[in-house]
């Protein structure tokens, strides 16, 4: 009974406490360390912030993965606002939403759940197919993985890391049934899942959106995973050449880089 009450007046809090102007996101350093599925993940978080035109600074530190309260993937970014911290993308989204700040709270609830159901196919076929690339493939592991992950560690502590970041994203790949799959395997569960998210783009003609003219929730986390795939140079550029496939998805992270990052500078 004490833990419910707990969590109602939490639930209290979130939701009468304004949006706090020191909000802080914490990520690894961008320019040598931060990994493709660290990446994909923070930046969708900037953009979904950004699309509901909430204030944010962004704070790179070396052991924000240690600093983090833990996660289903990634475990970054993580938030810091006011009292309270969430990480990965869906809890902090969900911490926005308690707030009545959200975009998309022009969805009816049978458009919600629609939108929900992409949203989990976009972060569970993207974010494996990441970490695939990043950890199984030895010559990305080799000259990309290994280095930037290391970087900011040093000898013998960066090989720990290095042993340990694999092998925790090894044995997520795993529990997900990817860790068996060959490159072309993973190549058509990255395109099957392209294409489905071309032919939502395209139900409503003319709509820069997935769900028309306005941003929800699907709009910021495919922006993440597609826009760091088509920028992040890779010895292996399976994963941006299969997503450079769908011309309309390549042209909405266009858009949304444009109206939510450029002008933003």
């Amino acid at each position: 009974m004490t833990q419910y009450l707990n969590q109602l007046n939490t639930a209290d809090k979130l939701a009468t406490e304004p949006w706090p102007e020191d909000a802080t996101i914490y990520q690894p350093y961008e320019a040598e360390q931060i990994l493709l599925p660290e990446n994909a993940s923070c930046l969708a978080v900037k953009a979904y912030l950004k699309m509901c035109n909430l204030p944010f600074g962004v704070r790179s530190c070396a052991n924000a993965e240690h600093m983090s309260p833990g996660g289903r993937m990634t475990k970054l970014p993580f938030i810091r606002a006011g009292a309270f911290i969430f990480a990965e993308f869906e809890p902090i989204v969900n911490f926005v939403e308690q707030k009545d700040m959200a975009i998309g709270s022009w969805q009816d609830e049978d458009e919600k759940a629609d939108m929900r159901t992409y949203v989990s196919l976009v972060e569970n076929i993207f974010t494996m197919a990441e970490l695939y690339i990043s950890f199984k493939n030895e010559r990305v592991y080799k000259e990309v993985t290994a280095p930037r992950n290391g970087v900011v560690f040093p000898w013998p502590l960066n090989h720990m890391q290095n042993y340990g970041k694999r092998r925790n994203a090894l044995k997520l790949l795993k529990v997900y049934q990817w860790d068996d799959l060959d490159i072309e395997s993973v190549i058509e569960k990255v395109a099957k899942c392209c294409e489905t998210l071309e032919y939502k783009l395209k139900e409503i003609p003319d709509t820069p959106f997935f769900y028309g003219d306005q941003p929800c929730e699907l709009d910021a986390i495919a922006f993440g995973h597609l826009f760091s795939i088509l920028t992040t140079n890779l010895p292996n550029m399976a994963l941006a050449q299969t997503v450079q496939k769908f011309k309309h998805l390549v042209e909405f992270c266009r858009f949304v880089d444009e109206k939510y990052f450029q002008t933003s500078k």
